[in-house]
């Protein structure tokens, strides 16, 4: 059984994202006042904010974190259809305003693996496919590029999620849509090695699920990409994870108020695993907005 605990944010309009650092010790949120705020978890256990800063001319619907490997970095989504990238500056030792942090936005050094942008649309219009685009970082014109469309996602996307990488040569993407889906991104070998344009993926359906019977809202991996938590309109977070055949099986389901489904043992399995705002699932079935966009570090 979890317990919640309400905090004054402070927003001055809607509040539409909660998320949280790989560590489960910093969050950030987004509102339709156009700002995003970051906030620390001290060692009372409260949490304050650290940050605030207005980021686009619209409502921001999303608000995640890259892996801390990568450093402070967030991205943010906004109804004014711009995604933005920001990177935590803590004063140095001779400046004013030693130790305090300042968000910019990041123009990535160069790396081995691109970094990536994922967007999500819940437009209900009907007349087009593929509803989720794959931006790619092009450190020489220092834009992101389109690199592809899952254009077999036709329903309104209300979240998605890179899975951490650790290594891979491919990437786990999962959306939450009418039910819940897990895709297989294989980048291609570029025809040129000198080939300037964004890298072509092959894509492959590696799971879907209508286990929820309703809207799904959220989607949420674990530090590992061993577990998927996703939280939808029937009132349960459920659990899946792949077996050795790469089968993905659903392993645990958790009602809104914190009891266990089909016996005990559930509700000790979110924090064993370490699914990262797991009990804000629990609480945050709703909609929440426009455009949803992950984050995907090189």
């Amino acid at each position: 059984m979890f317990v919640a605990k309400s905090i004054a944010a402070d927003h001055k309009d809607l509040i539409h994202d909660v998320s949280y650092d790989f560590h489960g010790r910093r969050m950030a949120t987004c509102s339709s006042d156009q700002s995003v705020k970051v906030w620390d978890k001290g060692d009372d256990g409260e949490w304050r904010c650290t940050a605030s800063w207005k980021t686009h001319s619209g409502s921001v619907w999303r608000v995640t974190w890259a892996h801390p490997e990568f450093g402070q970095v967030l991205a943010s989504c906004s109804f004014d259809r711009t995604a933005a990238v920001w990177e935590e500056i803590v004063g140095e030792s001779n400046d004013k305003q030693r130790g305090q942090s300042h968000w910019f936005v990041l123009p990535f050094s160069s790396r081995a693996h691109p970094p990536m942008i994922a967007v999500g649309s819940d437009d209900s219009n009907v007349t087009y496919s593929g509803k989720v685009q794959i931006y790619e970082y092009n450190e020489n014109t220092r834009k992101y590029a389109k690199a592809e469309t899952l254009m077999t996602v036709t329903d309104p996307v209300h979240d998605i999620t890179f899975a951490p990488n650790l290594g891979r040569s491919f990437h786990v993407l999962a959306i939450a849509t009418k039910d819940v889906r897990i895709f297989k991104l294989v980048p291609l070998r570029r025809e040129s090695a000198n080939s300037s344009g964004p890298t072509k993926f092959e894509v492959q359906v590696m799971a879907q699920f209508d286990s929820h019977n309703s809207q799904v809202w959220r989607v949420s991996w674990n530090i590992t990409s061993t577990l998927l938590a996703s939280s939808g309109d029937d009132g349960c977070v459920r659990l899946w994870k792949a077996n050795y055949m790469d089968n993905w099986k659903c392993t645990g389901i958790l009602r809104g108020d914190g009891s266990p489904v089909n016996g005990s043992g559930h509700a000790a399995a979110l924090s064993a695993v370490g699914v990262p705002g797991a009990a804000q699932m629990l609480v945050g079935a709703t909609s929440a907005g426009r455009k949803k966009a992950q984050l995907m570090p090189g």
